[in-house]
């Protein structure tokens, strides 16, 4: 039951991350840079710095939980891991949020699973490991399926239809950027894994497993806006787009800062839904392995969701429609895989 409960809270977090572009489409006159850079604020520093709050040992401070190691390869992953949210935002731009998403993360899934476990010695072709193995090789079994769902429809679809679904649809150009956002975004789960030793000083401290791995989450997160508010700031410096931030009537301002708030809490959602969540996996190493590719999974899944309702495959053929139904009932099958596995074995 305890497993379930934790896989439930993983999958509202990520149905939150699958969510958070949604409240983007409501901002109004404002540049991509000017509000990436203002969700930024509050997904990656605001929501972050307070979930940290959560995890500080009695008598003690944020600064001194992360004085117990790891601190600065967090950050530097995350500056690494902020490349690839910033290039995983122009995958949406340029696929839309279906298929954006699917390719970025089903990279990001398999990288940042295999590479923490890897780190760690685990022998991918024997035990636990072969099945992390062979679960990650489904989830990009249904990744690919997604994504040639993605070129069918990109070759049925009008011109007219592609502009309508997505205003700046480059297939080419979208693949390159999405697979780019996948590699480098499997760094925060590598920056999760540095900052391994202040989660241990936390429940050390006395903190509950549910939290103590959020101040690692925030070092991450800070490493990545620093990278996000470079980019943006040399745009906004660029395209002459600081007036976005002045210039705008009082009206657009309060409601794009809400809805950027939205975004930012929405996005942060997930790794909230991970942290707590792993802590009701403890008994299950497999899954406790797997937790960061089920995320990844469950956001394609999500994001797939949005992106029918969003009618981004509207006008597409039947068989494109069952291309990506196979595709993403191969992600389900990936998410049900190491439990069902461990049953037989």
């Amino acid at each position: 039951m305890e497993i379930i409960f934790g896989l439930l809270i993983v999958a509202i977090g990520s149905f939150g991350q699958s969510s958070s572009y949604v409240p983007i489409n409501k901002i109004k006159e404002w540049s991509w840079e000017s509000f990436w850079l203002t969700q930024g604020l509050f997904a990656w520093l605001l929501f972050p710095v307070l979930g940290a709050l959560l995890a500080i040992p009695a008598g003690s401070t944020l600064l001194e939980l992360w004085g117990a190691g790891g601190a600065w390869k967090s950050i530097l992953f995350g500056a690494l891991w902020g490349v690839g949210g910033l290039t995983f935002g122009l995958s949406m731009r340029y696929l839309g949020v279906a298929l954006g998403q699917s390719i970025a993360l089903g990279t990001c899934a398999a990288f940042g699973t295999l590479f923490p476990a890897l780190i760690q010695g685990t022998n991918l072709f024997r035990g636990n490991g072969l099945i992390l193995l062979l679960g990650v090789c489904i989830t990009l079994a249904g990744i690919t399926i997604i994504g040639y769902a993605g070129s069918l429809r990109a070759k049925n679809m009008t011109a007219e239809a592609r502009k309508a679904a997505v205003k700046e649809f480059a297939l080419t150009k979208g693949l390159l950027v999405a697979l780019l956002a996948g590699v480098m975004s499997a760094c925060f789960a590598l920056g999760l894994d540095a900052g391994a030793g202040i989660k241990k000083a936390a429940l050390a401290g006395g903190v509950k497993p549910l939290y103590a791995g959020l101040p690692i989450i925030f070092l991450v997160t800070l490493g990545g806006f620093v990278t996000n508010a470079a980019y943006c700031l040399f745009q906004n410096v660029k395209n002459h787009t600081f007036r976005d931030y002045t210039a705008v009537s009082g009206a657009v301002w309060v409601n794009n800062m809400l809805f950027c708030a939205l975004a930012g809490v929405l996005w942060y959602s997930q790794f909230f839904g991970l942290e707590v969540g792993k802590s009701f996996l403890s008994s299950s190493p497999v899954l406790l392995a797997f937790s960061w590719c089920i995320l990844m999974s469950l956001n394609v899944l999500f994001s797939n969701v949005w992106g029918i309702l969003l009618k981004e495959w509207k006008g597409v053929s039947r068989g494109t429609i069952l291309v990506l139904t196979l595709g993403l009932l191969v992600l389900i099958f990936s998410l049900l895989f190491p439990s069902l596995i461990k049953e037989i074995y």
